[in-house]
């Protein structure tokens, strides 16, 4: 199953590719308030388990040069591997800046067990927003710079 949100990013020029960065990681465990009437963890909390990550990340990477309310998400897609249960008590979740083009982010996510059992991996599109708009702006160069240490 996928979950497909979003809209097209325009490809930039300012694209770097960043494959080689360490994510980084956050234990969350599996709340009963999580699972369903199937015993297994609801499909719509693990786009919530990415997301305290991809938020814990964006706090971490910008630092004191922006706010994490000044990016929206554009797009996840998520691919689902195995099914997460109450049982597994709780989940590691890692993210990690995969590109960064001249108003987005793409980000590579995944959830495992704390076994290492990859349960899901998705990939987010965050868009830098102008509050005043609310359309897409640019990134700074101090949050592009922000990114690219991470």
């Amino acid at each position: 199953m996928h979950i497909r949100v979003g809209v097209r990013v325009a490809r930039s020029p300012y694209r770097r590719e960043f494959s080689d960065k360490m994510p980084h990681e956050k234990l969350i465990e599996i709340r009963w308030r999580d699972v369903d009437a199937y015993e297994h963890v609801n499909n719509a909390v693990y786009a919530t388990y990415l997301e305290e990550c991809r938020d814990e990340w964006l706090e971490r990477a910008l630092g004191d040069v922006g706010e994490v309310w000044d990016y929206v998400l554009a797009r996840v897609a998520i691919d689902f591997r195995r099914e997460l249960r109450l049982e597994d008590e709780a989940v590691v979740v890692s993210c990690r800046l995969e590109r960064l083009g001249n108003s987005s982010l793409t980000l590579r996510e995944e959830i495992r067990t704390r076994e290492g059992e990859l349960s899901a991996e998705s990939e987010a599109v965050v868009v830098a927003r102008d509050r005043k708009t609310g359309r897409s702006r640019p990134l700074t160069e101090a949050e592009r710079d922000a990114f690219e240490r991470v």
